[in-house]
């Protein structure tokens, strides 16, 4: 239900955006808290690090994204080996960077491409039985529409992690202090 109503606010998400300076450790407790659940009853062991980073974006339109990116984490893990997720930032001299990073199924090479395509679903949606191809697709139009960039690398049978780019710009900076 949630993905329906966000979805349906997408293209008009700007009128609801709230851009101020946000802790990503903040954002991501919040997301885990929600998610303890499954972490729970799917063994799922946790590590987060290096989270000491504020970013400029909406704090509930990034909230529903990572919470998408988790929620993909949870359902393709692999049963076969220990389960974990690690959450962590990282920055270079023009952009800040949350990494969320599994180890469970991995998307097929061929698949990559299309992850971001409204509807794409792939093999790997095809053999578990909750994947609507719109996940990755709403979060991929709403961090265009909050000016980041998402993107993902992945190796089957191995791992999948979902890089969030955050913008530096002074311009905020200038903004706040006026």
């Amino acid at each position: 239900l949630d993905q329906v109503l966000y979805y349906v606010r997408k293209e008009f998400a700007e009128k609801d955006y709230l851009i101020k300076e946000n802790l990503l450790a903040k954002m991501v407790n919040s997301v885990l808290v929600k998610n303890k659940d499954d972490f729970l009853e799917n063994q799922i062991a946790l590590e987060v690090k290096n989270l000491d980073f504020s970013v400029f974006t909406d704090s509930k339109w990034m909230t529903f994204i990572l919470n998408q990116i988790i929620n993909n984490s949870v359902k393709y893990m692999d049963e076969t080996k220990e389960k974990k997720i690690v959450i962590f930032g990282s920055e270079d001299d023009s952009s800040i960077y949350l990494h969320i990073r599994d180890n469970g199924i991995g998307i097929p090479l061929q698949d990559i491409p299309k992850v971001f395509e409204k509807s794409f679903t792939g093999e790997n949606g095809r053999k578990r039985s909750k994947s609507t191809g719109m996940g990755l697709y709403i979060s991929k139009k709403l961090c265009e529409k909050l000016g980041h960039k998402i993107w993902l690398e992945s190796k089957e049978h191995e791992y999948t992690e979902v890089i969030v780019a955050f913008a530096k710009n002074d311009f905020y900076q200038v903004v706040k202090s006026s």
